[in-house]
């Protein structure tokens, strides 16, 4: 196969409510909303297009590992431990639900937040070695 994936485009979010969704992205993580309507909204965060979607209630993009734990499914990159810091005290600030910022025996540490709608996302104090690369 000489096709290759080159980069992940478009994420999708379950969301309740479009609207509230759509502020609550623009006013906590600095989204740009480039589209809404009353069944989606489109999205420019973090170099990448992300649709919240309005879907059933119980909806949510994390998922259940086998230990019962529930789990997020998308990590985020900032650019070293001190971004990674004053990202999360910027969030608890604005009243985001975080949790601790850990250092999981990995390169780097981590912590994850809250939407509006329950999804739960990752924070990464290290950027990708092709990103670094990109960004210069």
């Amino acid at each position: 196969m000489t096709t290759q994936l080159l980069r992940v485009g478009t994420t999708y979010l379950p969301v309740q409510q479009v609207k509230d969704s759509a502020e609550w992205y623009a006013s906590k993580l600095g989204a740009k909303l480039n589209y809404i309507d009353e069944d989606k909204a489109i999205l420019d965060l973090a170099n990448q297009s992300f649709f919240l979607v309005a879907a059933q209630n119980s909806e949510r993009a994390n998922f259940i590992k086998r230990n019962g734990n529930e789990h997020f499914s998308m990590t985020f990159e900032v650019d070293g431990l001190e971004a990674l810091k004053e990202l999360h005290q910027q969030l608890k600030e604005s009243g985001v639900k975080v949790g601790n910022i850990e250092d999981r025996g990995h390169t780097g540490n981590n912590f994850v937040f809250e939407d509006n709608n329950s999804n739960q996302f990752d924070v990464w104090s290290e950027l990708s070695p092709s990103f670094k690369i990109n960004k210069r």
